[in-house]
C-alpha cells in the first residue's frame, strides 16, 4: 500500500516537472521530523510519569531522530542544487555531510544517557508503572514500525543509501523499545531495579549506531568501492561489445548517490580507423550514462592482434606470468620496435594478497623473459588498485 501510493506521489512529481528523488527525500525528511517529535513527546510522556531513566533515554533518542531528519532535509535541500562555476560536479555529496553530522548528535546524546544510566545504577529508585504507560510504550512500537517501512519503501525507489539506514535505525528503535518495555513489566511483576542497566543498553547500542554511522559517512566523504552487483553490471556490459579484444584499469568515482563517473581502457583491433573506435567509444559512454547514469570515459588501448610475431611473444609472456602461481594477469600489451632496441610493454595486475614488490616482481620476471624470448627490455606497470581485474 505504501510502495503504490509513493509510485504514485513520484509519477505525480515527474509530471509536474519536478525531480521524484529530491521530492521523496524532502518527504522523508518531514515525515520524519513529524513523527519522531511525537514519539518524542509519547515517550518523554511515558518516561515522566514512570520515573524511568530508560525510558526517557528512548525517547531522547527519538528526539536525536528528529534532530536527524532535520539535517536529512537540508542535505536533500543542498544536493538538489545545481552545479556552478564554484561547484561544477553539483552538491549531491550535501546528503553524506548530513549523515555526519546526524551521527554527531547521535553520539552525543548517547554518551549522555550513558550517564544517567551509570548514575541511575548507582543510586536506583523505584519506577511507577501502569497500564498507561505500558499503552504509550506499545504505541510507540506500532509508530516506529510504520516508520520503518515507510522509509524502506523510499529508499527503494530512489536508491538512497541515507534513507535505507534511517529506515534500519526506524527498526532498530523498536528493539530498543521492546528492551526499555520488557525491562519496565519485569520490574513490576519481580520487584528487580533493572531500569538503569537497560538504560546503559539503550546508551551503549546509540553509540554504536552513531559510530557505524560516522564510518558510513566517512566512507562516503573519502571515497568508497563501488558494490559488487554494480561492478558485475558493469562487466556485463562491457562483455557484451564482442569487438572489443579486453577492458581494464576501472576507476570509479562519486560525487554524491546519483553523481558518478567511471574511467575504463578498451582494447582495440590496431587495425581500426580512428572513426571505427571513436563510433564504438561513443555507443559505449552513452549506454552507461543512459542505462547505469555513469559519465564514463574510455581510453583506447590499440592491440596488435594480427600481428603472429607478436601474438606468439603475448602467449609467452602469459605464461611466464602465469608460472609465478600469484594469479597475475596482464593488459595494455604492446611491442615497440627499434633498430638499436627492442620494448615490451605491459600492465601486471597484482592481487592484494601478493606480498611482493614491484621491484622484485620486475627482476623475476625480466629475468624469465630473457630466457625464454630473448633480449628484450621490458618496461612494465604494476597495477594495485583498480576494481575489475
Amino acid at each position: 500500500m505504501v510502495e503504490k501510493w509513493l509510485k504514485r506521489y513520484i509519477d505525480r512529481q515527474r509530471m509536474d516537472g519536478k525531480d521524484p528523488r529530491t521530492r521523496v527525500g524532502l518527504l522523508s525528511g518531514n515525515v520524519g521530523v513529524l513523527s519522531n517529535l511525537a514519539l518524542f513527546i509519547v515517550k518523554l510522556t511515558a518516561g515522566w510519569l514512570a520515573g524511568s531513566v530508560s525510558i526517557m533515554a528512548d525517547a531522547m533518542n527519538s528526539l536525536s531522530d528528529s534532530a536527524s531528519s532535520v539535517l536529512t532535509l537540508l542535505g536533500f535541500h543542498f544536493a538538489s542544487k545545481p552545479p556552478d562555476k564554484e561547484h561544477p560536479y553539483g552538491y549531491e555529496r550535501s546528503e553524506y555531510i548530513s549523515g555526519l553530522l546526524v551521527s554527531v548528535v547521535i553520539l552525543f546524546v548517547g554518551y549522555e544517557f550513558l550517564m544517567s544510566s551509570i548514575n541511575r545504577i548507582l543510586n536506583p529508585e523505584p519506577l511507577t508503572t501502569s497500564p498507561l504507560i505500558f499503552g504509550l510504550l506499545a504505541v510507540s512500537v506500532g509508530a516506529k514500525v510504520a516508520q520503518g517501512y515507510f522509509y524502506k519503501h523510499s529508499a527503494a525507489l530512489i536508491k538512497s543509501r541515507a534513507i535505507e539506514a534511517t529506515s534500519q535505525d526506524s527498526f532498530n528503535d523498536v528493539y530498543t523499545t521492546l528492551i526499555v518495555l520488557a525491562a519496565s513489566i519485569l520490574e513490576r511483576f519481580t520487584g528487580w531495579t533493572i531500569d538503569g542497566y537497560a538504560g546503559v543498553l539503550i546508551a551503549l547500542y546509540i553509540l554504536y549506531s552513531g559510530v557505524q554511522l560516522i564510518r558510513g559517512a566517512i566512507d562516503d566523504l573519502l571515497g568508497s568501492r563501488p558494490n559488487e552487483e554494480e561492478l558485475s553490471e558493469i562487466a556485463q556490459r562491457l562483455d557484451a561489445y564482442s569487438s572489443i579484444v579486453g577492458y581494464h584499469d576501472l576507476l570509479v568515482h562519486n560525487y554524491g548517490p546519483t553523481n558518478a563517473f567511471a574511467t575504463v581502457h578498451i582494447e582495440i583491433d590496431d587495425s581500426w580507423s580512428l572513426t571505427e573506435a571513436h563510433e564504438l567509444i561513443d555507443a559505449i559512454e552513452k549506454e552507461f550514462n543512459e542505462e547505469m547514469g555513469i559519465q564514463l570515459v574510455c581510453h583506447i588501448d590499440p592491440i596488435a592482434i594480427q600481428s603472429e610475431e607478436h601474438t606468439t611473444i603475448y602467449r609467452q609472456i602469459k605464461n611466464i606470468l602465469q608460472s609465478h602461481q600469484l594469479n597475475l594477469k596482464f593488459h595494455d600489451f604492446r611491442i615497440e620496435e627499434s633498430p638499436n632496441q627492442s620494448i615490451i610493454h605491459f600492465d601486471v595486475v597484482v592481487p592484494d594478497n601478493v606480498t611482493l614488490t614491484d621491484a622484485e616482481l620486475f627482476h623475476s620476471i625480466q629475468g624469465q623473459t630473457r630466457n625464454t624470448i630473448g633480449n628484450y627490455e621490458l618496461d612494465i606497470t604494476f597495477d594495485r588498485v583498480y576494481l575489475l581485474k
